[in-house]
This record gives structure tokens, sequence and C-alpha cells, in this order.
């Protein structure tokens, strides 16, 4: 995947997307796949702002069974399934536990039913799946003593157990984004990265395209398309604006997770905590929060907040942080959780679609698909996703949507079965125990490297020993050769996993500047500046975690 922005400005594409997230990415994907010639471009890095904001879950829907949204939960539970499949060394199953309190709603029983009827909803859950490591089991319950045992010290005014069941967790959600854009790029579409676009080219109402900017370089150019679909998240609106006359105002929520310095359970299990309702009868209103094992140590989220700011200038105060951990504190108190304790902040920006009676934002509950036809733009289409996990579904049908437009008949879409770039393996234990064998590399540590580059691993790696050093370097000439990384953010947060879990240690961040220096030709003072840029970075409190 090479960075070729005259390929970009040489011919017509059937379809350009604006922006790299996780939509644009699968949407990218999608129509490479069904035949169309496609550029992708994005102003930062790809899922560099929201789609790396997350804790990481994708959620089969059980929760959907509050409001019997049955097609939501199935659509989720498919999504779940294909994920797995199609990206089986980044996606695994993830065990969650929920604390039952009394006899009511938050009681056993009613978790023994909805268990019960999630197990039935998603009867077909492992269809397809030859894997048994992504085998999803029947849900269950626990007695009380045995949530005790898991969670040390949660509340037991009320307490009845837990209900546990399944969903699942990406490994690195970033390279998960990545992974659909690279593999649109392996099957013919035209990407690349630190590309704004400017403005729209159009005659007679019909959009052409849009005039463009290397953000590296300042250069300006222009790419010519017959239909361009805004998939640009919180930029959404600013995109538009560039219009003659703007369209629409997509009010956007910030959204908030927090990565701890140290473990707050010794489980593998993501736990949910109510925070503000804990006693049985209580009307207070009640907040789900969970604590997820994330790099040997816990995520935590997430917390919805107003954002009144633009998304170039937004930011996570010191405000919202505490707020998140005094909650957290309140359903968890052996937490005792202080600002100290954050080690790596997380901020996002999503879909808000109003404001509840207590001042908080309520979140867009299905993703949109908007034709600007009717406002007088022919060719252009913005898409509002809502979850991480149903992206690629929204993206199967958005090109469904284009080809009906268009009056032609669409190809059968095969994502939902085509394995991602690095991602045709058939069972994942197997796979990661012959490398292993291979591997003068600790068991654990190979786990972490195929889990992040899946089969070509033993491409990156053929000539590395047993080294730190040269398994560090050999990622990063991999990264910037072969996946378009052009900053040293790029490196130690998205494409590799060196800084998922907060920044590495000073050393490791220099190794990491002085062979990018190498590979991309930079000078003494460009180095530094790259370097000086991620060690000032307010880490635990900035806007910059969340886009870095």
């Amino acid at each position: 995947m090479q960075r070729n922005l005259q390929a970009l400005s040489n011919q017509a594409f059937d379809l350009l997307v604006l922006g790299g997230g996780i939509q644009g990415a699968c949407v990218a994907w999608e129509a490479t796949l069904r035949g169309l010639s496609v550029a992708l471009i994005d102003q930062s890095d790809f899922g560099a702002a929201t789609s790396a904001n997350s804790l990481k879950i994708i959620h089969g829907g059980l929760r959907y069974l509050q409001t019997a949204d049955f097609s939501r939960m199935r659509q989720s539970i498919r999504e779940r399934q294909i994920l797995m499949r199609i990206a089986p060394h980044l996606v695994h199953p993830l065990p969650v536990l929920v604390p039952t309190y009394g006899h009511g709603l938050k009681g056993k029983g009613a978790m023994v039913a909805a268990l019960k009827l999630n197990d039935l909803i998603s009867c077909d859950r492992n269809r397809g799946l030859q894997d048994p490591q992504k085998h999803i089991p029947p849900g269950r319950v626990i007695s009380r003593q045995s949530c005790q045992q898991q969670v040390p010290g949660i509340a037991d005014q009320g307490l009845t157990g837990a209900a546990t069941f399944h969903d699942a967790q990406v490994y690195n959600s970033e390279r998960l984004t990545l992974a659909f854009i690279k593999s649109a790029d392996q099957a013919g579409a035209t990407v690349a990265n630190y590309v704004e676009a400017t403005g729209f080219l159009q005659t007679d109402g019909q959009i052409q395209g849009v005039t463009a900017r290397d953000a590296l370089t300042g250069v300006p150019f222009e790419i010519q398309a017959n239909a361009v679909v805004n998939t640009s998240g919180p930029w959404l609106n600013k995109v538009l604006n560039r219009l003659p006359t703007p369209t629409a105002h997509q009010p956007f929520a910030k959204a908030v997770n927090v990565v701890l310095h140290r473990p707050l359970l010794d489980t593998d299990y993501a736990v949910a905590f109510r925070s503000g309702a804990n006693k049985p009868g209580s009307t207070q209103k009640s907040r789900m929060l969970f604590v997820v094992p994330w790099r040997g140590t816990s995520m935590i989220g997430t917390h919805y907040r107003i954002c009144n700011q633009g998304p170039d200038k937004w930011q996570v105060d010191d405000a919202e942080i505490l707020s998140l951990l005094q909650q957290i504190n309140q359903a968890y108190p052996p937490a005792q959780l202080t600002r100290e304790d954050v080690g790596f902040v997380h901020g996002g920006l999503l879909p808000q679609a109003g404001i509840s009676s207590s001042g908080e934002p309520c979140l867009t509950k299905r993703y949109c698909i908007r034709d600007h036809a009717a406002d007088g733009y022919q060719g252009l289409w913005s898409v509002t996703g809502v979850k991480y996990t149903t992206s690629r579904d929204v993206a199967q049908r958005v090109v469904d949507h284009l080809f009906r437009t268009w009056g032609q008949t669409s190809p059968v879409s095969t994502s939902a079965t085509t394995p991602l770039v690095d991602g045709d393996i058939n069972n994942i234990e197997e796979y990661i125990q012959q490398a292993v064998e291979q591997s003068q590399f600790a068991a654990k540590e190979i786990r972490s490297l195929v889990y992040n580059y899946g089969s070509a691993y033993g491409d990156i790696f053929k000539d590395v020993i047993d080294s730190k050093i040269q398994a560090i370097t050999a990622q990063v000439r991999y990264v910037v050769q072969t996946e378009m990384a052009q900053t040293l953010k790029d490196v130690i947060f998205r494409r590799t996993e060196l800084g998922s879990a907060g920044p590495p240690d000073e050393p490791t961040i220099h190794l990491c500047g002085k062979i990018m220096a190498e590979e991309l030709g930079w000078g003494h003072a460009h180095t530094q500046k790259e370097i000086h840029s991620l060690l000032s970075a307010n880490l635990g409190s900035s806007r910059d975690v969340a886009v870095v």
C-alpha cells in the first residue's frame, strides 16, 4: 500500500470515499469487491479519530432486548460472527459479567429469561465458524458467591449473583480499520492518508469529485469521481459546508473512555457496573459502565457528554475524566480511582439525536444514508454510522443504494465471506502454536504479534531472532514501507500496539523515530520534531490521545 497522489488525479473514479475511519474503510472495501473503481482519502491518518475511541467490544446486541429491537439484535449478532470469520486474528470472543440485584428487571430471574431469549435469537451464532476458538457459548447465571469471587468487594446489598455471556473484543481496532483499507487497496482501490477535500467539483448540480490538498506538502490537486460518499464522521458538517449551500447540521456528542495504569479487576471478564443505582427499587437514573481487560490493565467507559465545539477544537477535559472516575468509584467502591490512575484517554465524537431531560446527550440509534440529490447535489451521499460493530453491514447497504440509484443491478456482496488481508487463517490457535514452534520468541509475544499482523507475521519477522529491538525495528520498517505510516504517532498508536495502552518508554520512541528517519529520509530537525510532538502530548487528558 503506497501513497501515490498522482494516481488519485490521473483518472475518474466510479466512487470517491471521504474519510478513512471504520465506516469509510468498509465502504471502500465493499465497493471495490463489487467491481467499482474506488478512491479513499482521509485528511489525517486512517482510523485516527473516533474509530480509535472505543472499548474495543464487538457487541452482539443483548441490550436491544430491553426495547424488543430484534432486527438490530440480529444485525449485531450476524456482524459479530462475520468479523470473527473474516478477521480471525483481530476479533476474539470476550466473556462479560453483569451482576444481578433484587428480583426486578435487574434481578437474576429477568436475566435468566434474557439470556435464554438471547441464545434463541442467536441460535445460528456459530454457524460457518469452523474455528472452535470463535464459538460463542450459551449465556448462564452464576451464584452470589461466585460473583463476589470474580468481583471482590462488589456492593452486596441485594446482590443475587450475575449473568455471564460472550461478546467479542477487537485486539487492535486501529489495525482492523486498516485491514479493510489494505484489503480495498489490494483489490484495486487507490487510497491515501493526509489528503484533505477542500471543495467539490460540480457541473449543473452534478457532483464530479473534489478539490484536494496534500496535507503534508500543501500541494493542491483534483480528484474526479462519478459519485462521492461522505463518511467523515465528526467532520461531516465541515465537509458539507464546502458546498455552495450547506445541506445539513448533525450534532455530535463526546464519548470518553480511559485506560488505567493498573488492572482494576483480576479477571478475563468484562464487568458491567451500574453507576447511580445499585440498590433494589432505586428510582435514581443508572448508567452502565464497563471495566474491560486490556493489555494487562483495565479500560473503563463509556462516558457521554454534550460537545459544543467543532471537531478540530474539542477536547476531553479533566472534569469529564474525574466525572467518569467518580461514577465507577460509586458503582464499585473498592476501585478508589484517582486522576493519577489514568494513563491514557480515548475521546471521540458520536452522532447525537437530542438532549435528555437531565441535560445529557441522547445518541443516534440508527445509521443514516442521505442522498443529497434532494438538496440539489446529484452524486453526493453522506453516511453516519453509530456502531463500529455494524459498519460492514451499513457499507453493504450504501453500495446497494448506489447501484439502485444508477439504475443498475448490483453484483452480489461477498464481503461477509471474503477474509480481510492477512486474515485467511482457519484455526487461530493452531496457527499460533505452529508459529511458537518455529520461533525463539515466547508464546505470549508470538500471540500478540499474530493477533496484530495475522498471516503477515512470518514475512515481517523472518529475520528476527529474539531481540525486542529487532522486533520493533521489523515492525516499524514494515508499516512504513507497506502501510503508509507518515508520522511517528501513526506508527506508535495505529500501526503497532506499542502505544495501545499509553505511550511507550522514551528509548522505544527514540528507536522508532530513528528507524522512520532512515526509511523516510527525515533530517535531524524533522526527527526531533516528531519525537518532541509525541513526548510533549498530554496523553492523560488531551484530545491528542483520541486522534494521534
